[in-house]
C-alpha cells in the first residue's frame, strides 16, 4: 500500500481544465487522520498503522476507548481505520494527510453504498416490467414471474434474482482518478461518482 486515508464525502461538482473540458467530480475532506496507534509484528502478530477520522464527543466515547486515545495523547475520533503495509514516511507530525496524493494518481474509493430499502426487480434487476403475460405474471407487469424449476429440482435455485434489501453494502471502485488537491482544505476531487451519500465516510487507497 502506497497511501492511504480516511475522508467525508462533501457532495459532486464540475470541474473545468484548462482547455474547457467540463469534469464531474466528488469532493471529499480528506483528513488530517492522527495516527492513533502503530502495531507491529513482535507486539501484534503484523504491522499497520491504526488512524482516526471525525470529532467524537467525550461522552459519546466509552472507558475503553477514552484510555486507548488517552494512552495514545489523541483527541477522541469518530472513526477508527488500520492500515496494514503503509510507508512510515508518510506519516506528517502524526498524522496521515492528503499529501501523500498528488494530481493524476489512480486510486481505489470505498465506501457504504446509499440504501435503497426493499425493492423489487425491476429497480434492483432491472427487469423491463412489460413482456410476455404468461409464466406467471398475467395480471401484474412488474411481477418477476415464475421463479421454479419445473418437476427437478423442484426448488428454487439459489442466485436467482428476485426482490430484496437493495444498497447499504460496502462498494468499491478503483482506477478513479484525482484531479485536483486543496491542501489549505483538506479537500481532493475525485472523477465521477463515488459510492456513499453525502458526509458519509469513505476510504481512498493507492495500493
Amino acid at each position: 500500500m502506497k497511501a492511504a486515508i480516511l475522508g467525508k464525502k462533501l457532495g459532486m461538482t464540475s470541474f473545468f481544465k484548462e482547455d474547457g473540458v467540463q469534469l464531474p467530480c466528488t469532493v471529499v475532506e480528506a483528513g488530517p487522520c492522527p495516527v492513533v496507534q502503530l502495531k507491529t509484528k513482535e507486539t501484534d502478530g503484523y504491522s499497520a498503522i491504526q488512524v482516526g477520522f471525525g470529532k467524537r464527543k467525550k461522552n459519546r466515547t466509552n472507558k475503553p476507548l477514552e484510555g486507548h486515545f488517552k494512552k495514545n495523547n489523541v483527541d477522541p475520533t469518530q472513526n477508527l481505520k488500520e492500515f496494514r503495509d503503509l510507508p512510515a514516511e508518510n506519516i506528517v507530525e502524526n498524522k496521515l494527510t492528503i499529501e501523500q496524493f498528488k494530481k493524476g494518481d489512480k486510486v481505489k474509493v470505498s465506501g457504504t453504498s446509499i440504501g435503497r430499502g426493499f425493492q423489487g426487480v425491476v429497480k434492483r434487476h432491472h427487469f423491463s416490467g412489460v413482456g410476455m403475460t404468461t409464466h406467471g405474471q398475467s395480471d401484474r407487469q412488474r411481477h418477476p414471474g415464475s421463479i421454479g424449476a419445473s418437476s427437478y429440482p423442484s426448488r428454487v435455485i439459489k442466485g436467482i434474482r428476485m426482490a430484496g434489501r437493495m444498497g447499504g453494502k460496502t462498494s468499491s471502485v478503483r482506477n478513479i482518478e484525482v484531479i485536483e488537491i486543496i491542501p489549505d482544505r483538506n479537500l481532493i476531487l475525485l472523477k465521477g461518482s463515488i459510492p456513499g451519500s453525502k458526509n458519509s465516510l469513505v476510504e481512498i487507497v493507492i495500493n
